[in-house]
């Protein structure tokens, strides 16, 4: 039958999302021929609820957001009988990559007016605190995370005292060990990055161990380009076990969303409880 209605779910703050991007993509919708019955700007208003979708009638809610609001949303509707179309609307777009590859909601919106698309459940990372469906960061190294926060917001003061404080914990934190299968170093990581694909969970263990190493592993934590940084491939596994190296709770970032985790987590794979919609191969 296709698809003919749907809701919007949009961030305008969300990365390299705009006011003008989400124009490009109301109007790219309005020319495939795709009604946008209400669109639902967060912060401002709530997540949308099966029920809700449901009570009106909506089979298809599309996601213009960054990746935190986006695994809020998908989350939040394990179990809807609807599909969700996800377009790139932060900053990385990971999930859009995996589900599109390298398209603009432009081209995505018009494989959608086409057909050329079906419905799929990836593969995510579940943890003891909800599922990555882009990516889940481990560790002391994840200290970056207020800094690039304070970047986007512009703050200068917080920039400053968010990297002094970032570069302490990297270095002085205690480091995380991948231990369920063994692997990696015996002294541990300050981050360890891992990503869901078809084939299981990616683990990559990121390291610093001079100053220059240092510099550039800040780097691309705060462009969020985070295998710029010196690291190294652990595996690909169906689930794994991190540990502190100090007994302690684990500081992680689940898409972007800072979360703590047991001193020994878990983590495996599982499919996504919700259909998204897919135009390309992915990972």
């Amino acid at each position: 039958m296709g698809i003919a209605r749907i809701w919007l779910l949009a961030n305008a703050r969300s990365g390299s999302n705009s006011a003008d991007a989400l124009n490009l993509v109301i109007a790219a919708f309005r020319d495939a021929g795709i009604e946008i019955a209400r669109t639902i700007c967060v912060p401002d208003d709530p997540l949308p609820t099966a029920d809700q979708l449901d009570t009106a009638g909506i089979g298809h809610l599309a996601i213009f957001t960054g990746d935190g609001t986006l695994n809020a949303a998908v989350t939040d509707l394990y179990g809807w009988q609807g599909e969700i179309i996800v377009l790139p609307g932060g900053t990385k777009n990971l999930l859009s990559l995996r589900l599109h590859g390298e398209a603009e909601p432009e081209l995505i919106i018009e494989r959608l007016r086409s057909g050329a698309y079906r419905p799929v459940r990836p593969l995510v990372v579940r943890s003891e605190e909800g599922d990555a469906l882009a990516g889940l960061l481990v560790g002391p190294g994840t200290a970056w995370a207020s800094v690039r926060e304070a970047l986007r917001d512009r703050a200068i003061s917080g920039i400053a005292q968010g990297a002094s404080e970032a570069v302490a914990e990297s270095t002085g934190g205690a480091m995380v060990h991948l231990r369920a299968p063994l692997r990696g170093r015996d002294e541990g990581y300050p981050l360890i990055e891992l990503t869901p694909s078809h084939r299981g969970i990616i683990a990559d263990g990121f390291h610093a161990d001079r100053p220059s190493e240092l510099l550039k592993q800040g780097l691309a934590l705060l462009k969020m380009q985070f295998r710029d940084g010196p690291h190294t491939r652990l595996g690909l596994f169906d689930e794994l076990r991190i540990e502190s190296g100090d007994a302690q709770p684990i500081k992680a970032l689940i898409d972007g969303e800072q979360v703590t985790l047991p001193c020994r987590a878990k983590f495996a794979v599982a499919p996504c409880e919700v259909d998204l919609l897919a135009t390309d191969h992915g990972f």
